[in-house]
């Protein structure tokens, strides 16, 4: 099983919010973590002690970051969700449906079944919304 696909949402949630709440590569305090999760901070930091056992999030003095790994793996999330909101927009979803319905399947898709739809897409560079898809790591060699 690929790591993507044992994550929780809320951990890939969590991914999402280290991310987005960092500030100049100083990491993410626990509270900001909870306030953008919407959560507790006990709750945060389960999700956070969760990563951290997997290498995805790195935490000193206080601060939590992604790890390459957590980087690699937040990257391959966003190309799953993307290529599934591609799909879904190709089989004729409404576009502000788009997102909700991808975040219902993309963490249970496997890599070699997003790469068979990225292939048979013709490797799209963007999502529905705009946004850059992931180049995928293996393109050419599927091709070759």
């Amino acid at each position: 099983m690929e790591l993507l696909e044992r994550l929780t949402r809320r951990q890939v949630d969590t991914l999402r919010a280290l991310k987005d709440g960092e500030e100049a590569r100083a990491g993410v305090r626990l509270g900001r973590v909870a306030e953008i999760l919407a959560i507790s901070a006990p709750s945060a930091l389960a999700h956070l002690t969760a990563l951290e056992s997997l290498g995805l999030v790195d935490r000193y003095r206080g601060r939590s970051r992604l790890t390459p790994k957590g980087q690699s793996c937040l990257l391959e999330y966003e190309r799953h969700h993307r290529i599934v909101e591609r799909m879904f927009d190709r089989m004729g979803l409404p576009r502000e449906r788009l997102c909700e319905a991808a975040r219902e399947v993309d963490l249970s898709i496997g890599h070699a079944t997003i790469e068979r739809l990225c292939v048979a897409d013709g490797h799209p560079g963007t999502c529905p919304h705009g946004e850059p898809i992931p180049r995928c790591p293996h393109r050419g060699k599927e091709e070759s």
